[in-house]
């Protein structure tokens, strides 16, 4: 059966780096790591005091509508990025939509705009938790759950749960940019954003909707997301004095942990006939899209199928789905965090895919760069990809300098023609996502 093909016409990465695709695709060009001590917290008491945050200058309050602005304040830190990346996403796109100017009608009807946006587990913050806390102790001065179901929550502002639930990320970018179409969030960690791209994929061309707005958003650097990233033993020890730039090591026997960076973005993804009707500018072709589930001997991924059967299963879906072989495939972007035990799985994985040509596979690394951005992962991913096919040009990798067979040492930035580029990531909990993004003829 014949189907619609998708292309890619709007780029929102939000990183470390700043908002859009063009102060990411520098730094990536030049090898210039955002890696650094944190602002927000004091992590010192952590394994890792460093990571990517984003720019002191990031607002989410130039990003939206002024009517709109005192819903703000019950944005946590992940919907403000969804946010500023998908307002991005449509200005980069060349789109008009209700949060561009209610004035004028919509470059795309409302019903025919979705929205599919991935998210990680949103933690509270903690000044708003202990408030409440700190009034649910017992005459001993411990903490009383009865005091709490009785006092202590009442002390939570009414809207507070809005700020926290990871869905409120796609309700907030629908609600600015009026997208009536098909929606859906998608929470499945660092595989989330490449899940929400093959869910809007799947709207369009079944013809649901003309275009969407995509893509994932995730901020792990406040405490509590932040100790969970310890417990699940993701940390490198990188202490404030370190050189932050230099930990992060992908694929290298000398890799010790990751450092977390928050980020994600949105991408705006059409039928081709739609872009090509309103002269848009496309930056690539979103050719095709897998998903699998890793069986996790512990149930919840914190030890990966080192097989890499399962991510390799993603992989291979989504060739097919592009209609293209391994042998086409001119470069990957892997997840590639620095944690040896998912960096191995990942190897294993792509050598089940590639064989012995995977030593030819250029790699791009992104986390030395940026961090381990979770479960906004695969829309930066994507978006560097596109820019890879439409540039013709690898961005540099930095650090690693033995990585067996994968083709991931640290080199610079070269020019190289690119047809297909591969994005996969396995995930804390077992699900693979994969995309391939393919040069716009």
């Amino acid at each position: 059966m014949s189907r619609r093909r998708v292309v890619i016409t709007g780029l929102g990465p939000v990183t470390a780096h700043g908002v859009g695709i063009e102060p990411l695709w520098s730094a990536l060009c030049e090898g210039r790591s955002a890696l650094a001590p944190m602002r927000g917290f004091d992590a010192r008491g952590f394994r890792a005091a460093s990571g990517g945050e984003l720019p002191a200058t990031f607002d989410v309050k130039e990003f939206v509508p002024k009517s709109y602005r005192k819903a703000t304040k019950v944005m946590a830190r992940d919907i403000e990025i969804a946010v500023g990346g998908a307002a991005t996403a449509i200005k980069d796109a060349g789109l008009i939509t209700r949060g561009v100017d209610p004035d004028v009608a919509p470059t795309i009807a409302p019903d025919r705009f979705g929205c599919h946006i991935g998210a990680g587990l949103i933690a509270a913050e903690l000044d708003e938790l202990t408030a409440a806390l700190v009034t649910s102790r017992d005459a001993n001065g411990v903490f009383d759950p009865s005091k709490w179901g009785a006092q202590g929550m009442q002390e939570l502002t009414p809207l507070w749960l809005l700020k926290y639930l990871p869905n409120m990320l796609a309700c907030h970018v629908t609600i600015i940019h009026d997208c009536q179409g098909p929606s859906n969030t998608i929470t499945c960690n660092e595989a989330s954003a490449g899940l929400s791209l093959a869910e809007s994929q799947r709207v369009i061309e079944r013809g649901a909707a003309d275009a969407c707005i995509s893509g994932g958003a995730d901020s792990k650097l406040n405490p509590m997301a932040y100790l969970r990233q310890e417990h699940a033993g993701r940390q490198a020890i990188c202490s404030v004095d370190d050189d932050a730039t230099s930990v992060v090591k992908p694929f290298d026997v000398a890799a010790i942990g990751g450092l977390v960076g928050e980020g994600g973005g949105l991408l705006v993804v059409e039928a081709e006939e739609t872009a090509i009707a309103r002269g848009a500018r496309i930056h690539a072709g979103l050719s095709g899209t897998g998903a699998s589930q890793s069986w996790c001997e512990d149930t919840v991924g914190l030890l990966p199928d080192a097989s890499g059967e399962s991510l390799a299963d993603a992989i291979e879906a989504a060739l097919r789905d592009a209609g293209v072989s391994a042998d086409d495939i001119d470069a990957i972007i892997p997840y590639g965090c620095g944690v040896p035990a998912l960096d191995e799985l990942e190897r294993a994985a792509l050598t089940r895919v590639f064989g012995a040509s995977v030593s030819t596979k250029p790699l791009v690394t992104l986390a030395p760069i940026i961090g381990a951005t979770c479960a906004g992962f695969g829309a930066i991913a994507v978006s560097v990809a596109a820019k890879c096919v439409s540039e013709q040009r690898l961005p540099a990798r930095i650090n690693s300098t033995n990585t067996g067979s994968l083709n991931a040492v640290a080199t610079a930035s070269e020019s190289r023609a690119l047809r297909h580029v591969l994005v996969c990531t396995p995930s804390l909990g077992g699900q693979n996502s994969a995309v391939v993004v393919s040069k716009f003829n």
